[in-house]
């Protein structure tokens, strides 16, 4: 008897799809510690610390009350009551809860928007350096990522924006503070920002999940610019960073009605209803003491003065001091051009020869850089730090 297998033949969007390097790189690095290696990783996007105790005991609370069925689509009303009432608090943003919509994490509601904003023709403005994701899920969108480079110090202006809009622009994407970089645009220039995109009408996707990360300066959000650029902006944001809630995966998005309606139709189709434990330990977050984060953005701000301080010495090394998240987005392009041709190259080596895991540049489309995750314990740093420095002198 003979059988006969039919070549597989996948879609066109899943055969452009580009796997997270990002997660690719963690997964090789517990690859490594799993087989005996010495290695610090300095690459996940993930506090170290645990989710705070008032929070966890929401949750025990959740499941002894039975919270523990299907929840509405767009997310229990408490959950987006509380969500209204901490954007009022902390971004001047008056939302109802029906102009809220929370998902699985900040990655399935950007996935949603870009679904139900987008399609073949459009395209998305998106500044590099830029989180990969965004211009893989424009893709799946059928839109056109438009990616352009920002030079040093990565912050994006009304100037430089202008030259790379067309009549297909959708949509622009802001992300501040800044993955990878930690820079943050100031409020003049968001403003003349908010009235490029009011006058060209276009939508502003703005992701603050690093907004409480901060390390000076009051975070602004655009859409608390004027009721103009309110009407064209989704502020996404989340409980991942801020509380150290990775694995509980709770995002949301507020925008405008219509919008939100849509989104929730397609969760309606996809996903249904976000963990119904996890959205109570979210209002938990949302509603209850700040000084959680207070104490953990305390600790990211010594680790990021420690790790700045010692990158900063390091021969072939340039870079700027982040005003937020918990990254250093380093530049080695005058390490390059010998031995190693790439930055990829380059934190090749250093992995198998250091065994120290930091992320390649061209993972957020900005070759000749790495970024270093300081979101890890300061003993790990120090380790790290002299395991890069021995390196150096090993290459000279």
């Amino acid at each position: 008897m003979r059988f006969f297998c039919a070549k597989i033949m996948f879609s066109k969007r899943i055969t452009n799809l580009k796997s997270s390097p990002i997660l690719d790189l963690n997964a090789e690095v517990v690859r490594l510690q799993a087989a005996g290696v010495s290695v610090i990783n300095l690459t996940m996007g993930e506090p170290d610390f645990g989710t705070p105790k008032h929070i966890g005991e929401a949750a025990k609370k959740a499941i002894n009350k039975g919270y523990t069925h299907y929840t509405p689509a767009a997310g229990i009303l408490p959950l987006r009551e509380a969500i209204a009432k901490k954007l009022l608090k902390d971004n001047g943003l008056v939302y109802s809860p029906s102009e809220i919509s929370v998902g699985v994490g900040t990655k399935q509601i950007l996935h949603n928007i870009f679904q139900v904003l987008c399609e073949k023709g459009d395209e998305v403005v998106i500044p590099t350096p830029t989180w990969a994701t965004y211009v893989e899920q424009v893709k799946l969108a059928d839109a056109t990522p438009k990616t352009f480079p920002l030079q040093s110090p990565f912050k994006l202006t009304a100037a430089e924006l202008e030259k790379h809009l067309s009549l297909k622009t959708k949509a622009l994407i802001l992300n501040g503070p800044s993955n990878p970089t930690g820079a943050v645009i100031e409020k003049e220039e968001l403003e003349k920002i908010a009235r490029l995109a009011v006058q060209k009408g276009i939508f502003v996707i703005s992701d603050e999940i690093y907004e409480k990360i901060l390390y000076g300066g009051q975070h602004c959000s655009i859409a608390s610019l004027g009721e103009d650029i309110k009407n064209l902006t989704l502020t996404v944001n989340g409980f991942s960073k801020a509380y150290a809630m990775t694995g509980w995966r709770v995002g949301y998005v507020a925008g405008p009605k219509e919008i939100i309606s849509r989104l929730n139709a397609l969760s309606g189709q996809t996903t249904s209803g976000t963990s119904s434990v996890s959205q109570w330990a979210a209002l938990a977050a949302a509603s209850g003491s700040e000084d959680c984060v207070r104490k953990m953005t305390a600790e990211f701000r010594k680790r990021k003065d420690f790790i700045f301080e010692a990158f900063s010495g390091m021969k072939g090394i340039s870079l700027s001091s982040p005003e937020g998240a918990f990254y250093l987005f380093s530049d080695i392009q005058k390490l390059l051009g010998g031995k190693y041709k790439t930055s990829a190259e380059w934190a090749h080596a250093l992995l198998q020869r250091a065994g120290v895991a930091v992320i390649p540049g061209e993972a957020f489309l900005c070759s000749g850089h790495v970024r270093v995750s300081y979101a890890a314990s300061m003993k790990d740093l120090k380790e790290a730090v002299g395991r890069i420095e021995k390196f150096l002198k090993s290459e000279r």
